[in-house]
């Protein structure tokens, strides 16, 4: 028998790999530079999000959870000033958005 908190992680799996597939997907199909940075910071970042809190909820630990969120709050800071230096050098050495 499947319990409601099983139902949810599956849940969290599946969005977390849609968005995870999407952000591949994005960074093969997607034109520029730019834009592709966009798909891997943003929807890259919220397909790991899922998955790592997948992966929390289903160790059913306290401590592990408290290691998920921590992580997951290095990630949601990281992942966007990480985007935001690659756009800064790539303006700077001379790369134009198409």
């Amino acid at each position: 028998m499947t319990s409601a908190l099983d139902l949810l992680v599956a849940a969290l799996l599946v969005a977390g790999a849609f968005f995870t597939f999407t952000a591949a997907l994005g960074l093969v199909r997607l034109p520029d530079l730019y834009t592709r940075m966009h798909a891997a910071s943003k929807v890259g970042t919220a397909g790991s999000g899922l998955l790592l809190l997948a992966a929390g909820l289903h160790a059913q630990d306290g401590a592990v959870v408290a290691r998920v969120l921590v992580g997951l709050g290095f990630l949601v800071l990281g992942a966007p000033v990480a985007a935001h230096l690659i756009a800064r050098a790539a303006r700077r050495t001379g790369f134009e958005p198409e």
